[in-house]
């Protein structure tokens, strides 16, 4: 294998994602190297189509730059990851430490003490669900489930500060220790530190959880925004 003093990182993301490489590139911190590729993805985001994503990983990651290590491969779409989840691994092929939004969130749930949570997201209510009873089946109280109703990420990558900021306000719940805001393709990164203000609580983004987490497995130091970039685990 060929090896040298990056930290190589590798993501597959979903064809459709408009969002993902940009905050990508804005938390991978110096002396890390991210090597992305894509996969087919058929949109409305329905359990079908979601699932249909697992069969073409293992190809997408045998395209991450062939024979180099890699510390981490991430997958980009969270509510896929929750239907797919813990046969994640065996999909991807065990090349490296396999981190997705759904699960980097619930390591970032544990890392700041939180059990119960608001769950926002810009999709349809069934989808929603499909995240909100993945992280109940894995012990976190989701307190609200709150949908903006887009069927489709591209649509999603295109809603304004304005409209998420005020969605993510209404969806918090005064028992809720932390509000999560669902989707690789929602632009929410930058809106972190202003919601957490004015909530009082940790707000985390699939986007900043995943990233988070993938340095976190490989004890990489990092900063970023919000709570979250504030916890280690190591």
């Amino acid at each position: 294998m060929w090896d040298d003093d990056l930290h190589r990182f590798g993501l597959v993301a979903l064809a459709t994602d408009l969002t993902i490489e940009g905050d990508a590139a804005r938390l991978m911190p110096q002396g890390t190297r991210l090597h992305v590729t894509r996969i087919a993805f058929e949109n409305p985001t329905t359990r079908e189509n979601l699932l249909a994503t697992g069969p073409r990983l293992r190809a997408a990651v045998d395209l991450l730059v062939p024979g180099v290590t890699l510390k981490g491969i991430g997958f980009g779409c969270t509510s896929a990851s929750a239907v797919l989840g813990d046969s994640i691994d065996a999909l991807t092929g065990n090349r490296a430490p396999v981190t997705t939004p759904a699960g980097a969130a619930l390591r970032g749930f544990r890392a700041l003490g939180v059990a119960r949570v608001a769950l926002m997201t810009p999709y349809l209510a069934a989808t929603t669900d499909l995240v909100g009873d993945h992280f109940e089946a894995s012990g976190i109280e989701v307190l609200r489930r709150s949908s903006m109703g887009h069927a489709d990420d591209r649509d999603m990558a295109m809603l304004g500060a304005a409209e998420i900021v005020e969605m993510a306000e209404a969806s918090d719940h005064p028992d809720a220790q932390a509000l999560f805001l669902s989707c690789t393709a929602l632009p929410a990164l930058d809106l972190i530190d202003k919601l957490e203000a004015r909530l009082g609580k940790p707000v985390l983004t699939a986007n900043q959880a995943l990233f988070w987490a993938m340095l976190d497995e490989a004890r990489i130091p990092a900063t970023g925004p919000g709570a979250l970039f504030g916890t280690r685990t190591w």
